[in-house]
């Protein structure tokens, strides 16, 4: 089926005035590619006197310490090649043995270079919270019923396998377009000291640090403090861009309520450097505000959409109903590139209320293909609803184009010729998108259906 499908594809972008790859970009894409190339410039910034922070070289950061005898590293990256690099990078500044690692919490492209960081031999102690989980590590994810799913998702969000980087590929939303994921998940070393409440405070070659608990994207999230540096390690409750509050690759629920306590816990501190789990790091008064400004657009999609759901309004109709402020939506660090407003507004809904929208219509609906059949039928039959979808391909109607492919694949009659648009059309909306999982998404879904 490859070929002829991928004939299809051709035909149909050549018959379809502005449905081709070569969709002229817009101004999201423009913007998302500007942000990558601003925030995921490979190189180790100076933060403070005796802080170091690589950037660009992993789908994280790493951070760098220096103390009187040693060094401390804050998050190890993905892969054993990522935090190869970041070690290269680290020793041209410094050779002080490590001391310490401490992770912000336990994603894995935060935990998983750590065994390049050990092989020095220092034996430095690896401290997290006690509930530290990485629920990406295969043997946790196999506990998940729908892990085949979830890797699948995961694969398409990040845009791991088969996305050409910096061109079909942007970034990955939170780091850059191409990292080395040589020994990917692989270099987890387990935690020697652990906390769970409340905070910690230690002292590593003459530094002083403070771990606080810091639930938020997730449940074993910690930020650091560093008084006498007033440095702030934020950990992945805080990127210069909108907030993944719902993944789409799929998610448990994450306490927005709670995230935004997290976040507005860290204002309380005097900061001069604030330094992301992701991007690059805030200097000056903007770094306070930059974690007020996060809060306040987490608690106010809480806020309003519970003003909405209160008045009975749908997960379709909340996407509408539910906008950010001019106030919070011209800050830099708010931009889409990564998380939106609709999908944490769906989210909420979901992890809140369930799925059921509170329409009884819903409780027990139509079967999809039985639905695509009756609406052909009223229609005028299949061949108007195709005739319809190439319309809307020539009109520009990406979405609609979409929806109407998805009926027409379910009826099979013109199944190869709408499997072509919707990989058309999946392409189109790819360039409009300002979130890079979501154009990683988009163009991911394409190249599986061309290859089938």
């Amino acid at each position: 089926m490859r070929a002829p499908l991928s004939f299809l594809v051709a035909a149909f972008s050549m018959f379809f005035i502005g449905a081709t790859t070569n969709v002229i970009a817009g101004e999201n894409l423009d913007a998302m590619k500007e942000h990558a190339a601003k925030m995921f410039k490979k190189e180790v910034l100076k933060v403070g006197d005796n802080v170091y922070v690589a950037v660009g070289h992993a789908a994280s950061v790493a951070s760098m310490i220096i103390g009187d005898d040693g060094v401390i590293i804050i998050d190890t990256t993905q892969s054993i090649g990522s935090a190869e690099g970041v070690l290269e990078s680290f020793r041209k500044i410094t050779d002080k043995p490590i001391k310490a690692i401490i992770y912000t919490h336990g994603h894995r492209d935060h935990i998983s270079g750590t065994s390049v960081f050990t092989a020095e031999g220092s034996n430095p102690e690896i401290i997290a919270r006690s509930n530290l989980i990485n629920p990406l590590d295969d043997k946790n994810l196999k506990k998940v019923g729908p892990y085949k799913i979830l890797q699948k998702r995961t694969i398409r969000q990040y845009g791991i396998k088969g996305l050409e980087p910096h061109t079909e590929k942007v970034s990955m939303g939170l780091g850059p377009a191409s990292i080395n994921n040589k020994g990917l998940g692989k270099g987890f070393v387990a935690p020697t000291r652990t906390f769970f409440d409340d905070n910690m405070e230690i002292t590593v070659s003459g530094v002083k640090f403070e771990l606080y608990k810091a639930p938020g994207e997730t449940n074993d999230q910690l930020f650091v403090w560093m008084p006498e540096e007033k440095i702030l390690f934020s950990g992945d409750n805080f990127y210069q861009t909108f907030p993944n509050l719902y993944a789409i690759r799929g998610t448990v629920y994450r306490d927005f309520s709670v995230w935004a306590d997290s976040l507005d816990h860290m204002t309380q501190f005097p900061i001069e450097h604030l330094v992301p789990g992701h991007t690059r790091p805030i200097s000056g008064p903007e770094a306070n505000q930059a974690l007020a400004d996060y809060r306040d657009a987490i608690r106010y999609i809480v806020e309003k959409t519970a003003e909405g759901m209160n008045k009975g309004l749908t997960p379709d109709e909340l996407v509408s109903y539910v906008t950010l402020p001019k106030n919070l939506t011209e800050k830099y660090y708010l931009n889409e590139f990564l998380g939106t407003v609709d999908w944490s507004v769906r989210a909420y809904f979901a992890g809140t209320l369930g799925w059921f929208d509170g329409n009884p219509t819903h409780l027990f609906p139509t079967v999809p293909r039985e639905k695509a059949q009756r609406l052909a039928n009223m229609a005028g039959g299949e061949k108007v609803l195709f005739e319809n979808m190439n319309k809307a391909v020539s009109d520009k109607e990406f979405q609609w184009a979409m929806e109407l492919a998805d009926m027409l694949m379910l009826l099979e009659k013109y199944k190869k010729e709408a499997t072509a648009v919707k990989i058309t059309a999946l392409k189109a909306l790819a360039d409009q998108q300002r979130s890079a999982i979501g154009r990683n998404y988009y163009l991911v879904y394409a190249k599986e259906l061309a290859a089938e």
